[in-house]
């Protein structure tokens, strides 16, 4: 087994305080917890702030190369390293700040501190706690592989590529993901424009049914059917069936509730932000929907189901439905006859047809990046599993 020592024993104490309320004019950037992306782990948004708005926790000078380790709730890992923009700023004292020794890498401890080992060690100290923190000294007792400066750099490296593939995986998932409403765009123009002066019609003169879904309560037992829920349909209209409830019910309303390849999934109540977010059915499974969805369905003689999907999640209609929302904080509606109200641009159906079959290559296109970022991913992940055994 190899040899360990503490975080203490390869990290400069970090000990540059200040107290921005004493200068009130000078603004900063603040780097708090919530600023950092524990996915990407990354400083995703730093706020910028005059010295009069600092809060008491914007505390702890940081510098470049810095890795900065969240006390609260260890098991999320919102760990991110000090980009060279926000040198000599403040972060919340809700960090523990690691300072790279003379002869320790800063990219070997950033890996480490987002190893499984580092993780567990942490998630052991504050297991059953109502607020689950560790302290400062407490994230500076974990043990780390002891290696050379030499050593370091080179797992460093080797770890720094295995990411640089998960990360130009992901890239291609975006421009992938980009294909679709750019041809939309391209091919029909914008909708709050019309540029094209295609006919008008509503929703409604388009699809030949709006129903609601089933108020069956659904059980994370897999008995019965997959009933499509609000989390299971993204924003941007992509399906998410990672995390999916089941409910068991009768021929007659499995009849009723039934998805069907091609049914776009309306979701008529949520926060204003969401409400009418809308997904477009696969059939890949057999399925039903929850009563949070108006099931649409179309006439396929007039629209194709993925234009008129495309067009529910172009930035026109996304501006449109948050109009229209209404309801109470937290909880907004949008019921099936303003959804029918909705105007819409027609375009010849073998037009509509042609960006459907676009669409379906671009599908396949996603799918094979989502795999090879998957796999990217799983080897990254293995790399820093034996990097840092538990």
């Amino acid at each position: 087994m190899s040899e360990h020592v503490k975080l203490r024993d390869v990290v400069t104490v970090a000990t540059g305080t200040t107290n921005p309320t004493r200068d009130p004019e000078r603004r900063f950037s603040y780097v708090d917890v919530a600023s950092v992306d524990n996915v990407a782990k990354i400083i995703r948004e730093p706020k910028t702030l005059a010295g009069s708005e600092a809060p008491s926790r914007a505390r702890k000078v940081i510098r470049a190369g810095d890795i900065l380790v969240s006390t609260v709730r260890p098991n999320l890992n919102a760990v991110a390293m000090v980009p060279e923009d926000l040198d000599g700023q403040v972060a919340s004292t809700g960090f523990c700040v690691l300072r790279a020794s003379e002869d320790a890498s800063a990219k070997y401890l950033f890996y480490f501190a987002r190893s499984r080992r580092f993780i567990a060690g942490l998630q052991t100290l504050v297991a059953g706690a109502m607020y689950p923190a560790v302290t400062d000294g407490q994230v500076l007792d974990q043990e780390i592989p002891r290696r050379t400066l030499a050593q370091q750099e080179q797992v460093a490296d080797l770890l720094s590529r295995a990411e640089g593939i998960v990360r130009l995986r992901l890239d291609a998932q975006r421009l992938v993901a980009d294909l679709t409403p750019a041809t939309f765009a391209h091919m029909f123009g914008d909708p709050a424009t019309n540029p094209m002066d295609w006919p008008m019609v509503t929703i409604g003169d388009v699809i030949s049914a709006a129903d609601y879904g089933s108020s069956a309560k659904a059980s994370s037992e897999p008995v019965g059917l997959p009933m499509i829920r609000m989390g299971n349909v993204a924003y941007a209209g992509d399906l998410d069936l990672d995390d999916l409830k089941y409910v068991a019910m009768g021929p007659e309303d499995v009849e009723r509730f039934r998805l069907l390849d091609g049914d776009i999934l309306f979701n008529r109540t949520n926060s204003k932000e969401l409400v009418g977010k809308t997904g477009l059915w696969d059939g890949k499974c057999d399925a039903i929907v929850a009563s949070y969805f108006i099931r649409v369905r179309v006439n396929r003689e007039l629209v194709s189901p993925t234009y008129l999907w495309s067009f529910m999640n172009s930035p026109h209609m996304k501006r449109v439905l948050f109009a229209t929302a209404r309801g109470a904080v937290g909880q907004a509606n949008i019921n099936s006859k303003e959804l029918k109200a909705f105007p819409i641009p027609l375009p010849p159906i073998d037009l509509q047809h042609t960006f459907e079959e676009g669409y379906k290559a671009f599908a396949d296109l996603a799918s094979q990046q989502r795999t090879a970022h998957g796999k990217a991913e799983a080897t990254f992940e293995a790399l820093l599993a034996r990097t840092f055994p538990e």
